[in-house]
């Protein structure tokens, strides 16, 4: 076999992993906070952690591919992200498994920023479209199979098993990366914009801190607003410092052009509407209505699976219909599936999420492929990595930053809730406990030591105050993607887009096929 084509079996491997670990990894978490006594908090932060990584790192990779090599960074990237996986995998607490994360994030980032670099380096011509297409149908695949695979792997084996899969398929990817895969660069590779690299990466991290620290105490907590203080004017002092060095990891004036916006827009709007509430969808699903990780998966194919058909249509549409008239109306479904999910309360079975999951699910499908465009469609060549990298940043930054706010809000509502409630059966100084308990994922040992009179009206409180809690991110979430919707409409336009080699009017620019889905969370 020639090597190019090992270099796309290598490429299409570790993108798999990659991406399979997207999804994977949310049908296990409340089995691992159960297994590792997690906090609310930590559980955010094994999902965040990853997302952070991701983000901080992606625009900075693809710099350091360009100058020091791409089968290099590539290969730094698989063997970052298997041995973040094997650690993952045997870790003994929390905070072993949020390091571990954040290695998987590192590698992540690197396959990710040199992937499509590598296959169109390798590739020309008619070759260079089929090696894209099967690199597309590989990552839909994964996209789509995760909740399952994940489901079915916790349920019959253990939540360390999600990890340690990637141990094998990272070491045969690694083994074709060094073995079977050319070494390229770009010809005037410039400097890494370190400065920048580190602002942005600070920044995030005390925005998010914040946040989730929020969601433990208080906004009014002085750990909350110093952190969000320090996060807020790292990220200014990152703006600023990006005007003035000479080579920015991300070129300010790239938002002077209304579609690029717009995208970004779009972006953050889906990865932090449906994208960050699957998180808590899924501890709704578990922990309330007592489904298996692999019942759960079944269930989440609802919306995976309507999010792989529709990205197919989408696909072959956006060569014939302007990128504006599939993100808006996408990002619309989205937020109508959302509502559609909304109104739960303590006798909602799953089924009432049934069409909101499929009518989401067909939404974020409509969105992906095009959402490519509004980033290289509308800058010149030589900006098309650098567009790409900040578009698929914004969403790991959209996701982290929502998971983090959505569980403020999750327990700010949970524990008013609990509290109205069991003040009326004169039992208020259970909220705190019963608040405890959620959090921890250990309502049913609660509900077991309650008073036997006492546990009907104990888990009817519970179920109501969990379920206005879900159902108010559903709403909040809801108001997200609108308001993309609504941003996409006005900001993206036609003529915008470059003409020639990076799309004509609304079609995916070259490089990026138009049925790949984007890196959707963390």
């Amino acid at each position: 076999m020639a090597r190019k084509w090992w270099t796309l079996i290598g490429v299409c491997t570790g993108t798999f992993m990659l991406l399979l670990d997207v999804t994977i990894v949310v049908v296990a978490l409340p089995d691992i906070q159960r297994a590792l006594g997690a906090n609310f908090a930590a559980i955010q932060w094994v999902v965040d952690s990853y997302a952070l990584t991701l983000a901080s790192l992606l625009l900075t990779g693809g710099v350091l591919a360009d100058r020091y090599g791409r089968r290099l960074l590539f290969a730094i990237g698989v063997a970052s992200f298997t041995v973040g996986s094997a650690t993952c995998g045997f870790a003994a607490s929390t905070t072993m498994l949020i390091a571990s994360r954040s290695a998987q994030g590192v590698g992540g980032a690197l396959m990710f920023a040199t992937s499509l670099a590598i296959l169109g380096h390798t590739f020309v011509g008619r070759e260079r479209g089929i090696a894209f297409g099967i690199w597309g149908a590989v990552t839909g695949a994964a996209v789509s199979l995760g909740p399952i695979l994940g489901g079915v792997i916790t349920s019959d084996f253990s939540w360390r098993g999600i990890f340690l899969v990637n141990v094998p398929v990272g070491g045969v990817a690694l083994a074709i990366t060094l073995t079977k895969m050319d070494e390229s660069r770009a010809p005037n590779a410039v400097r890494p914009d370190w400065p920048g690299f580190v602002l942005l990466t600070t920044g995030l991290l005390g925005v998010v801190y914040g946040l989730i620290r929020a969601s433990e105490t208080s906004w009014g907590d002085a750990a909350v607003l110093a952190s969000l203080t320090a996060g807020g004017l790292l990220l200014v002092g990152f703006v600023v410092t990006e005007w003035k060095v000479r080579n920015p990891l991300f070129d300010l004036a790239l938002f002077r052009i209304p579609t690029f916006s717009g995208g970004l827009v779009a972006a953050l709007a889906m990865n932090g509407s449906l994208f960050a509430v699957f998180l808590y969808l899924v501890i709704y699903l578990q922990d309330l209505l007592g489904f298996s990780a692999l019942a759960t998966g079944e269930r989440l194919l609802l919306s995976s699976g309507a999010v792989f058909v529709a990205s197919a249509v989408s696909g072959r549409l956006s060569a014939h219909v302007p990128a504006r008239w599939l993100i808006a109306p996408g990002l619309a479904l989205v937020g109508g599936g959302l509502v559609l999910m909304s109104g739960l309360d303590a006798a909602s079975h799953w089924t009432h999420l049934i069409p909101g999951l499929v009518v989401s699910g067909l939404g974020a499908g409509l969105v992906n492929p095009p959402l490519a465009a509004t980033a290289i469609g509308v800058v010149p060549p030589a900006r098309a990595g650098m567009a790409s990298g900040v578009n698929t940043t914004f969403r790991q930054v959209g996701f982290a930053a929502s998971v983090a706010a959505l569980g403020t809000i999750f327990a700010s509502t949970l524990g008013n809730q609990l509290r109205s409630s069991l003040a009326s059966l004169h039992q208020a100084g259970r909220a705190d406990q019963a608040v405890a308990a959620i959090r921890h994922g250990r309502v049913a040992g609660l509900i077991g030591t309650a008073p036997s009179a006492l546990r009907p009206h104990l888990v009817f409180a519970i179920r109501s105050a969990f379920a206005s809690a879900v159902d108010r991110l559903m709403i909040v979430t809801a108001v997200v993607a609108f308001v993309g919707s609504v941003a996409s409409l006005v900001l993206i336009r036609k003529e915008d887009f470059q003409s020639g080699e990076h799309g004509s009017a609304g079609r995916p620019g070259a490089g990026v096929p138009a049925d790949v889905p984007s890196l959707a969370s963390g």
